[in-house]
């Protein structure tokens, strides 16, 4: 991937928070890169950082390498559509939405999966607009991208590359269907549950008093009800069946707690907090090991694709992406079998 001298040449459609991160990312690395935001104010503000921001879409896309899709999920498959219209068959498409499978069925249907890669970032903040945007932000965040068959290995290769290499980014192979299963539970539902403490502590009569108390635990809890409602809502619309499913566990699980409670049953209470004590731990990480695997680029790609889902499916990641001859070879890292437990099952 690169246009003249070796230098590839990107595009950001929409530069709010995490496109706006994107947008400057690529400018710090030296990328050739060209911004373009809906908003003028915006666009003046992308020049001012050095970054070109032509008035028209269509300009800001034309002779790229790779164009970021970065608007409001509702936006998102017009935008596919108009920027690959205006964009040559090589030109590698990808978007950072919070939801993938129907953005992925689209872009299918319009016969883009050879050039598009759905994707998604797991990281951002509370805040919103390319006034917040930081470079940095993706350092080591998981990045969800979705490989599909055939032609569209090229392309998630390419863009595996430009991830890790640019970003600093764990890239995270991953069906768009588990993609939404998994993030309905990982960051949709946690949306809901800031929102719910949050409001209820907005109608509560002791609000003022509540909110002067408010330690770790409630501003943890409720930080991203932080997030601009408009947006939040429009990701659990996107996801709503995968979310609804996630949210019924999550109340059975409330369910019990409140339960325990009544009950003055101090065992359960003890014993489900601590379920969840143990989750909360395994975020600090746990053993990883290392896996290396060759395939050939000839051919279906079926077992390059088999290992690529099994690994995202298992918790794991790619840390490095290398095509030479007639083979690509992966780097990557997958969860430590803990003690006692079964075996883990060969990926690919």
């Amino acid at each position: 991937m690169g246009g003249a001298g070796g230098v590839v040449r990107a595009a950001v459609v929409g530069t709010g928070l995490i496109g706006g991160s994107v947008l400057l990312r690529l400018h710090a690395a030296g990328l050739d890169v060209a911004g373009w935001d809906p908003d003028e104010a915006t666009r003046r503000q992308a020049r001012r950082a050095g970054v070109p921001a032509p008035e028209r879409l269509v300009d800001a896309v034309a002779d790229r390498d790779v164009v970021f899709l970065c608007g409001p999920l509702p936006t998102l498959p017009r935008t596919l559509v108009e920027v690959a219209t205006a964009t040559t068959e090589d030109c590698l498409l990808t978007d950072v939405g919070s939801t993938k499978a129907e953005l992925a069925a689209f872009a299918a249907a319009q016969g883009l999966t050879h050039r598009f890669v759905p994707g998604h970032p797991m990281a951002g903040t509370d805040r919103a607009g390319l006034t917040a945007a930081v470079p940095g932000l993706f350092d080591d965040a998981a990045w969800v991208l979705c490989p599909a068959p055939g032609p569209g290995l090229a392309a998630f290769r390419r863009l595996t590359v430009l991830v890790m290499e640019v970003f600093a980014a764990r890239v995270v192979p991953m069906a768009a269907d588990r993609h939404d299963a998994v993030v309905a539970l990982a960051s949709h539902v946690p949306h809901l549950l800031a929102g719910a403490l949050a409001g209820a502590a907005e109608r509560s009569p002791l609000r003022d008093a509540v909110l002067g108390l408010a330690a770790g635990s409630f501003r943890d809890g409720t930080r991203v009800a932080g997030t601009p409602p408009e947006r939040t809502a429009n990701m659990l619309l996107a996801n709503r069946a995968e979310v609804l499913a996630a949210l019924t566990s999550v109340t059975s699980f409330l369910d019990e707690l409140a339960a325990a409670l009544r009950d003055d049953d101090r065992a359960v209470l003890t014993a489900r907090h601590g379920e969840g004590r143990d989750a909360r731990a395994a975020l600090a990480g746990r053993a990883t090991v290392e896996l290396r695997r060759a395939f050939p680029l000839a051919g279906g790609g079926d077992a390059e694709l088999r290992f690529l889902l099994e690994l995202g499916a298992a918790g794991g990641y790619l840390d490095g992406c290398r095509t030479t001859g007639d083979q690509v070879e992966y780097v990557a890292r997958r969860l430590a079998v803990e003690p006692g437990g079964p075996p883990d099952p060969p990926l690919g």
